[in-house]
């Protein structure tokens, strides 16, 4: 049943034989074909922007009052690309390799090596547009190294590489937007995906001003509405994220790809108590320059400046001293958590470890160490009162980003047809385990150069005699407007006593303590158990003021949350049916004898399917992975 359509060949000419073969349309018919964009992140407003200076005509909606409120404007630290401008030895093939065993083996060759590949193209794309890549003295672009990859791939605008290229993409959908091909929605959010014969054909859509409730025709549907790492409640994610569009095409036939692999941040600020609803992102870019550790004292009292150091644990440097604080996210993320359930934890909670620059600002100064990363201790300050060019920054791992997503084949569709998925909401490219500054990349890549050419091969594919609006389409889409109000309308007539965030607030604190940074089956059992019955409540005691006939944040959150609480079910399904440990998920019952994830390449080398099949049931279909040209090692960074 599941197809990847991966091109026959040399790995390094897949990509090309692809956009060979791949059919085409007229430039002339182009403007017949209509195609909805969800999202305007890096990805969706990349795709929506390309596909537009095509000629096809494109509507794209977003959530956010503008476009620029997307996500993306999240990430810091940069974006990866193997132009090798440091002569360090780096690669389209190293690369491919760092991203593959970064992500434990645990992703498709052929969707890797297109993302190296593609990666050169992206960087001259962002200097094109503006994009401010910081410089050295000559005027070449600048690099930094990432955890997981021992050569500098990383081009960056200081820390703010999202916020950065996101004003490129927005620059380019605003320039279509301003012509005849692109029309923007603002604050709508999509709700359904509108179904004909097993076909995306449209969406219904809520505007969050008014609560009308609007269907939308289209010959190719692409959602980029990025990943749902905020299930877990604290989480470095905007408040807003959610999944709420990727499972409700779930629950139309598209098939969701391991959904346990969420991945925990190192950096992140610490929670500093119960009244946090969010935390905040420290770029990874910091571990060029700061070095972990923790007092090896158990329940330490003393400052940092206190401590002298032989009494300093650098348990990074010490445990993989090829790579030291510049390991892989999921293994620095677990041997904080190691350390900090140890009793050496640090801080008012005694839940985070410091991150310390003492070294390299003796070592380059003030102004150099600020030039690199001033904003990002500027940010800290604020935040946490603290200056952290005098004292330690605190950091602790946090719920970040998902691996897992709605399963694409190598064109980025879905198995169901018509639906294009693409960045983060997508499970590709990055395996079990994402490797830092690779996000920016695929989301680029995915909307500038890849679903261009797939999306235009599907349209010229199934011609456009099957996409007209007629009578069986209406009746699908008032079908789909009717399930979608009579859904609010059950939510807002529930009348409890709990709101929406406080069952979520709960709901994370479940998975994150019975299925997060490691797990067991004792646990997961439990969690599943603890899960069914906080979904019951919901449906019982959901408290929701106001209707839905107007600007309602607390209906809008109500369905996320209810999506989230069925997500959370599947979450815990796939963790519990994957019995080994893999990047970031590590299962306790499965370690090696010096704690490190013990893979199972035997029995669990695929990617997990699951297809939808009602009240918390789902059916696993499985793609195996088949590694041609890399052998499968053990991971290690020692």
């Amino acid at each position: 049943m599941l197809e990847s359509k991966i091109p026959d060949g040399p790995l390094e000419d897949k990509w090309q034989k692809y956009k060979a073969h791949a059919q085409l349309i007229n430039p002339a018919n182009r403007r017949n074909y209509k195609i909805i964009v969800v999202g305007t992140g890096l990805a969706g407003a990349s795709s929506a922007a390309s596909l537009a200076e095509l000629g096809f005509q494109v509507e794209v909606f977003t959530f956010h009052d503008s476009a620029r409120r997307a996500h993306s404007v999240a990430a810091q630290g940069g974006v990866n690309a193997a132009k090798d401008y440091k002569n360090d030895g780096d690669s389209v093939w190293r690369m491919f390799y760092d991203t593959l065993k970064g992500g434990d083996f645990r992703a498709r060759e052929a969707n890797v090596y297109r993302l190296a590949e593609c990666s050169m193209a992206l960087i001259d794309q962002a200097v094109a547009q503006g994009v401010p890549f910081a410089r050295e003295y000559s005027g070449y672009l600048s690099n930094r190294s990432f955890g997981g990859v021992q050569v500098s791939r990383t081009f960056y605008a200081r820390g703010q590489t999202g916020q950065q290229l996101l004003l490129g993409a927005y620059q380019a959908l605003m320039r279509q937007n301003a012509g005849s091909n692109l029309t923007l929605h603002t604050r709508h959010e999509m709700l359904d995906v509108i179904t004909i014969n097993g076909e995306a054909k449209g969406v219904t859509i809520r505007n969050l001003d008014t609560g009308e409730l609007t269907s939308h025709h289209c010959d190719a549907l692409l959602l980029a509405t990025g990943g749902y790492g905020k299930i877990y409640y604290l989480s470095t994610l905007a408040m807003n994220c959610n999944a709420t569009a990727i499972w409700r095409a779930h629950r139309k036939g598209a098939f969701m790809a391991a959904p346990s692999w969420t991945q925990f941040h190192p950096t992140s600020l610490p929670q500093l108590g119960d009244y946090q609803s969010k935390l905040t992102l420290m770029s990874e870019s910091l571990r060029n320059d700061g070095r972990i550790w923790v007092p090896k004292l158990v329940n330490e009292k003393r400052a940092p400046k206190d401590i002298p150091e032989d009494e300093r644990d650098y348990y990074l440097e010490r445990r993989y001293p090829s790579f030291g604080n510049l390991a892989p996210r999921d293994i620095s993320s677990r041997a904080a958590k190691e350390r900090i359930d140890a009793g050496h934890g640090v801080g008012p909670m005694k839940n985070a470890v410091y991150l310390d620059f003492k070294d390299a600002l003796n070592r380059d100064g003030q102004p150099a160490i600020a030039q690199r990363y001033g904003n990002l201790f500027d940010m800290y300050q604020k935040i946490t009162g603290m200056n952290a060019y005098k004292e330690p920054m605190m950091i602790a791992p946090a719920a970040h980003f998902s691996m897992g997503g709605l399963w694409v084949d190598y064109r980025l569709m879905s198995n169901l047809p018509g639906l294009f998925v693409l960045g983060e909401a997508n499970f590709s490219d990055h395996g079990a385990n994402r490797l830092g500054a690779n996000s920016l990349l695929q989301s680029c890549v995915d909307g500038y150069f890849i679903a261009p050419s797939t999306v235009m091969d599907y349209l010229a594919e199934v011609g456009s005699a099957k996409s007209k609006k007629d009578a069986t389409w209406e009746a699908a889409a008032a079908l789909s407007k009717a399930e979608v109000s009579k859904r609010l309308e059950h939510l807002l007539k529930i009348k409890g006593n709990t709101t929406a965030e406080e069952f979520h607030k709960e709901l994370g604190q479940i998975l994150y303590v019975k299925c997060g940074l490691s797990r067991n089956q004792t646990d997961m059992e439990a969690a599943r158990e603890a899960l069914f019955a906080l979904q019951k409540r919901f449906q019982k005691e959901l408290l929701i003021p106001g209707n839905a006939s107007e600007i309602n944040f607390e209906l809008e959150k109500a369905v996320r949350v209810e999506d989230y609480l069925e997500m959370a079910i599947l979450i815990v399904e796939d963790a519990l049916q994957r019995e080994e440990s893999c990047g970031a998920h590590f299962r306790q019952e499965y370690q090696t004898e010096d704690g490190e994830a013990l893979r199972n390449d035997g029995d669990f080398k695929y990617v997990s399917a699951w297809e939808y099949k009602g009240d918390n049931q789902y059916a696993l279909h499985k793609e195996h992975l088949n590694f041609e040209f890399v052998e499968l090692k053990s991971r290690s960074y020692k």
